[in-house]
């Protein structure tokens, strides 16, 4: 796999230092635990066991639903936590984990990762802009991380676009200069399509029909509807519970733990120590439950590339004390009045 390569003449030297004693660490823990337990050797197994493992709880809590088993507020957070197992399973797959010298299985893997989040953009897409991510987190080109809402100041509109990411998108386009607008146009649009372009027409589609069904109750008059509609929408319904509403969960969850674990605008490019901090506070224990402990074991991924999902799990409690005795920030809430910067001080967002 490999790991970033450090820019040394922008990181300064302590933190260079830093960084060589955290990355031997964490190798040297996943070294350890690779030789305790011989199973983990047998990467591409794991991964597909976790991938099928994952489609049959998404599918039996569906099933368990349309037979009358589940409710409705157990059907959507369930179908969640299994969807955030195939999150980590994508970002394992951009990074190459899985089946790295069978070009059919992996690609037959990141297709069903992708159709398991039909609200995502296409992971070959996404491969590029994590690719670059990694190279230049919390920079001004790390489209990856400012189209999740990284470093724009707190408030309605940014919960909304972490929620909404079509929205987020949209929002993106209308700041690029127009002359380069529709070349963004285009490339947005190649990258939904066409799970994610299916899955946000629809899902705005049904927000329309209720909040115009909504006002019309309220106003006293009656929607003449086609009757497309009419014989559709107990379909929609359905839909809401097992397709919109853990997407919406989950992809929630992941963005606002991750826009707000990483650092954006007032740091060394490549520095891993100012990247990102260990979010993993109580209070977050909610969105962690559907992005599978992202706050709490991303930043050891950003020091050592190698280790899939699980793995990084595994390593965390050895990876956050060589962390947290090399500088590597815990539980920066103020991170959230200062638009992601790094620096206490804080720095107005770019336009």
């Amino acid at each position: 796999m490999g790991t970033t390569r450090i820019k040394q003449n922008l990181i300064n030297a302590e933190d260079q230092k830093r960084i060589v004693v955290i990355k031997q660490a964490i190798f040297a823990e996943g070294d350890r635990l690779r030789a305790k337990y011989p199973i983990l050797a047998h990467q591409d197994a794991i991964g597909m066991a976790i991938l099928l493992g994952s489609m049959a709880g998404i599918a039996g809590t569906g099933w368990a639903y349309l037979q009358g088993f589940l409710a409705w507020y157990v059907t959507i957070p369930v179908i969640a936590v299994f969807m955030s197992f195939t999150h980590e399973l994508e970002h394992d797959l951009i990074h190459y984990m899985y089946f790295r010298k069978n070009k059919f299985m992996h690609n037959l893997m990141m297709v069903l990762v992708w159709i398991c989040r039909p609200s995502t953009i296409n992971p070959w897409a996404r491969r590029h802009l994590h690719l670059h991510h990694h190279k230049h987190s919390g920079t001004a080109t790390d489209l990856e991380e400012r189209a999740i809402t990284n470093g724009e100041k707190m408030s309605p509109l940014r919960l909304l676009m972490m929620l909404d990411l079509e929205l987020s998108v949209v929002l993106r386009i209308l700041k690029v200069p127009k002359g380069k607008r529709l070349l963004a146009i285009t490339k947005g649009a190649i990258g939904n399509f066409p799970l994610a372009s299916a899955f946000w027409v629809s899902w705005h589609a049904y927000v329309a029909y209720w909040a115009v069904e909504s006002a019309s109750v309220l106003l006293g008059f009656s929607v003449p509807w086609p009757a497309l509609v009419t014989e559709n929408i107990a379909l929609a319904n359905t839909l809401a519970v097992l397709v919109f509403g853990p997407n919406l969960l989950r992809s929630f969850s992941i963005n606002f733990i991750s826009s707000n674990m990483h650092y954006f605008g007032d740091i060394e490019d490549g520095n891993f120590v100012q990247q990102c901090q260990v979010l993993n506070h109580k209070m977050f224990l909610i969105p962690h439950l559907f992005c599978f402990n992202f706050g709490s074991t991303h930043a050891i991924h950003h020091f050592v590339v190698r280790d899939p999902f699980y793995i990084r799990q595994m390593t965390a409690k050895v990876g956050h004390e060589v962390m947290k005795a090399n500088g590597v920030r815990f539980n920066d809430l103020g991170t959230f009045k200062r638009a992601n910067r790094w620096s206490e001080r804080g720095v107005a967002p770019a336009a």
